[in-house]
């Protein structure tokens, strides 16, 4: 799946023009920044449970981390993240390429408010080298989220 069921997600939903093709690995949060050229929170980064032996994903701002007693609350169990050698097999991205878009088919995906302190911001799109810039109201409409959670911690304030 990956790259090319993302990509084909955002041509299905009229955003694959947005998508950034990069030379560097932009595989974790602080890469991608680097890449773009962007503060770390504009990531938008995607996180992978197990809830209830269910996978799930959260999309929050990428300096956020989880916080497991809001977790416990929206989801009614506690965070379990994928173990990494099943994330493809269960979301359909690889670890480092986890991105809403093209996921496996059932795989519900939520946003957290943690990203409404930013907009635009930038997903992966189902590999370690691409970036999709995208309005917070872009993401809703090409990801159908099943709704917003807030499950994160505040993230600490950034340097200047």
């Amino acid at each position: 799946m990956s790259r090319s069921a993302a990509e084909n997600d955002l041509r299905q939903s009229g955003f694959l023009d947005r998508l950034i093709v990069m030379e560097q690995n932009t595989a974790t949060v602080q890469l991608a920044a680097e890449a773009l050229g962007v503060e770390p929170g504009r990531i938008a980064k995607t996180l992978s449970f197990l809830v209830k032996d269910q996978p799930v994903m959260v999309v929050a701002e990428g300096a956020a981390r989880i916080d497991n007693a809001k977790f416990k609350q929206a989801f009614g169990a506690k965070a379990r993240m994928i173990p990494p050698e099943r994330v493809e097999e269960l979301t359909g991205h690889a670890p480092g390429g986890v991105c809403p878009f093209g996921r496996r088919e059932g795989v519900p995906v939520y946003l957290d408010v943690s990203l409404k302190r930013y907009d635009p911001v930038y997903p992966a799109a189902g590999d370690d080298h691409t970036a999709v810039r995208l309005a917070l109201s872009e993401l809703e409409a090409a990801m159908r989220p099943v709704g917003w959670v807030d499950v994160a911690k505040e993230a600490p304030p950034t340097e200047a």
